[in-house]
């Protein structure tokens, strides 16, 4: 790993190639500081350009209309319009309209990203009214619910796709502890992190839809090693700083024995 340490600070051409990625040839096209600016948690780009070709983004029509729920400061929302050509519905509880909607016009697409305030479970939309619904490092923290995923694929069109990445297990944790090793940063909040088959299981028993993809990025944990490491530097708010460190620390110690990221895709029935 590049030492990136306050005193040997990256300039932004060394930032690029260090965060130029092979698997994520689309999302290296993002300028790297917009990109550290704007994250909420792991590299959002990353995660949703992983998932894309198992939700079948390439093939939905121009315009087609996708939500993007829990969309945090629209990156995903921007990324979708630009390289996929639909309308996005960017939704979230936590960052303001205004906000986004000036990050999404500065982005050139505010004729293609329509900003909204709204929390998980009240979403005012249309029943059949989306071609897809799309959840980056969001989904585990509302829909773990057993009612959930039946109330929010009302609102796909028959044989419309929601596809989700989240922070996820290896394999399932038996009892009440969490590892031996992850005591240290084990927060309570980590046990909505669950497996690939997890979530097939809670999928397929909702009835909502027919699960098509259930799987585990291969080492992604150093992907997001590799990611928090830069954000503990470079980012411009303490917050994130704080927090990346302390990620990188447990991801460090865990290596991928526990922690990655499950993508999972159903079809509306």
């Amino acid at each position: 790993m590049p030492d990136i340490t306050p005193t040997t600070r990256p300039s932004d051409e060394d930032l690029t190639r260090l965060l130029t990625h092979p698997r994520y040839p689309r999302s290296n096209g993002y300028d790297v500081r917009w990109v550290i600016e704007n994250q909420m948690g792991p590299n959002a780009l990353w995660l949703l350009e992983w998932l894309a070709p198992a939700l079948g983004l390439d093939a939905l029509r121009p315009c087609a209309r996708v939500l993007d729920l829990g969309c945090g400061r629209a990156m995903t929302s921007v990324f979708l319009a630009r390289e996929y050509d639909v309308q996005v519905t960017a939704a979230d509880l936590w960052i303001k309209p205004d906000d986004n909607a000036r990050r999404i016009a500065e982005a050139g697409f505010a004729d293609r990203v329509l900003p909204v305030h709204t929390e998980a479970h009240d979403l005012p939309f249309a029943e059949g009214g989306f071609d897809a619904i799309v959840s980056i490092d969001a989904y585990q923290y509302f829909g773990t619910n057993d009612l959930y995923l039946p109330t929010l694929t009302r609102l796909l069109k028959p044989g419309g796709r929601i596809g989700i990445v989240v922070p996820a297990l290896r394999e399932e944790i038996d009892g009440v502890e969490p590892p031996k090793h992850l005591e240290q940063w084990w927060e309570p909040d980590f046990w909505c992190f669950h497996s690939a088959d997890w979530w097939r299981r809670h999928w397929t028993r909702s009835g909502a839809v027919e699960v098509e993809t259930a799987d585990w990025l291969d080492d992604g944990w150093k992907d997001w090693l590799l990611w928090v490491d830069v954000v503990a530097e470079e980012s411009p708010e303490e917050f994130h700083r704080t927090m990346a460190r302390s990620v990188a620390d447990m991801v460090r110690a865990d290596e991928g024995r526990t922690l990655g990221f499950v993508r999972l895709v159903g079809r509306r029935k």
